[in-house]
């Protein structure tokens, strides 16, 4: 399955190790889009393009928060997002999940091993979404392939 997937960290060292672990996961044959805080996301997001989202909590301009906040006001259709961030107190996570409408929440340092576990449930819906857009003769082509 391919995914176009947007990674959010105003650390350039921290987006590169999110993409690197996405990759080694096996999850996904990902494509990336870098933004370095939520304002930066909010200009280069287009849900028609974007599938998925990785998005980490403490940025400038925009917290990752607050971008998530924005984009559920605004998208047409649900694009699934995933906190990653060292806010893991339970608050955290319950206004992220429950108030803010985050699909996935990983807590910095992680494993390759914790990101798939996080992630499978996520990659299950794409995947049930992806087969279930897909019309007749492109499953066809697929089944022949």
């Amino acid at each position: 399955m391919d995914i176009h997937a947007m990674v959010v960290d105003d650390s350039g060292i921290m987006r590169k190790m999110v993409m690197k672990s996405l990759r080694e996961s096996k999850l996904a044959n990902f494509v990336f889009t870098e933004a370095v805080d939520g304002q930066d996301a909010l200009t280069k997001f287009d849900p028609d393009v974007i599938k998925l989202m990785f998005v980490d909590w403490n940025m400038p301009n925009m917290t990752g928060i607050e971008l998530v906040r924005k984009i559920r006001e605004t998208a047409p259709s649900h694009v699934p997002i995933v906190m990653i961030t060292t806010e893991g107190t339970m608050g955290r996570v319950e206004e992220a999940m429950d108030q803010c409408g985050v699909d996935g929440y990983v807590v910095k340092p992680f494993t390759v091993d914790v990101l798939q576990k996080k992630l499978e449930p996520i990659f299950d819906k794409l995947s049930a979404a992806q087969a279930k857009s897909q019309g007749f003769f492109s499953k066809l082509a697929d089944s022949l392939a």
